[in-house]
């Protein structure tokens, strides 16, 4: 996925883009971060703090809807975060559950 003003390119774990606009990205190599309505990341040891920080400003400044972080590495203890709303480069968590709780995900936006 390519964030234009960064012009870098991320891969997450795993994107959910809307079925109408994959059908506008046939052909491209790459998409826009803009596309996806939630991206999960998972961490590993080496790229805890990237996903935590440099990733998520990313996506919350492309205006990704949610982005799901999965934290085998988190400081208090392996967890998972949905994050939303985001504004500028800054996500607010919407919840946030230890490993083997369930996560509500919100109905995807039509």
């Amino acid at each position: 996925m390519v964030h234009p003003s960064r012009g870098g390119l991320f891969v997450p774990d795993l994107v959910v883009i809307a079925e109408g606009a994959v059908a506008e990205l046939e052909g491209s190599e790459s998409a826009p971060l803009m596309a996806a309505e939630l991206i999960v990341e998972i961490t590993s040891l080496s790229n805890a703090s990237h996903d935590r920080l440099n990733k998520a400003a990313a996506y919350a400044e492309a205006e990704v809807p949610l982005h799901l972080l999965i934290d085998r590495f988190a400081p208090a203890g392996p967890a998972v975060t949905l994050y939303g709303e985001p504004e500028g480069d800054v996500y607010r968590a919407l919840s946030s559950v230890k490993f083997g709780e369930d996560i509500h995900l919100p109905a995807p936006s039509t």
